[in-house]
């Protein structure tokens, strides 16, 4: 499903982004990604948009805790709805440890200003 915003159809997008400096196992990234997906998704106004159409995501990184708080604040500032995720600290990292940030979903053109200078994870 697509709507019109500005004059043209948007496409839906989510972003996430994970610390990098935290050198996760492939398995509790994939955890926390999928926390910080579906965290940001129940608070997007555009759920219902994304999950009928084809869900488009993308898994970014950032450097540290300080450039993860950045690009939560810009998204907020953007008003994109947005999830900060703390681990739980029952396997590889302290309890309250923040692993990620998930973004959206929004217009692709909104998440993009806001990581569009990140790099693939």
């Amino acid at each position: 499903m697509r709507e019109k915003i500005l004059g043209g159809s948007a496409e839906y997008k989510q972003a996430i982004v994970v610390r990098s400096d935290l050198k996760l196992s492939k398995g509790k990234l994939a955890g926390q990604v999928a926390h910080a997906s579906v965290s940001a998704a129940e608070k997007s106004r555009y759920k219902k948009e994304w999950l009928d159409g084809q869900q488009k995501k993308v898994v970014l990184k950032c450097e540290n805790t300080d450039e993860l708080f950045r690009i939560l604040q810009s998204a907020k500032d953007a008003g994109i709805a947005a999830a900060l995720i703390k681990d739980a600290g029952h396997t590889e990292i302290a309890p309250g440890t923040i692993t990620c940030v998930g973004i959206g979903p929004a217009p692709e053109k909104e998440i993009d200003k806001v990581t569009g200078d990140l790099k693939l994870l």
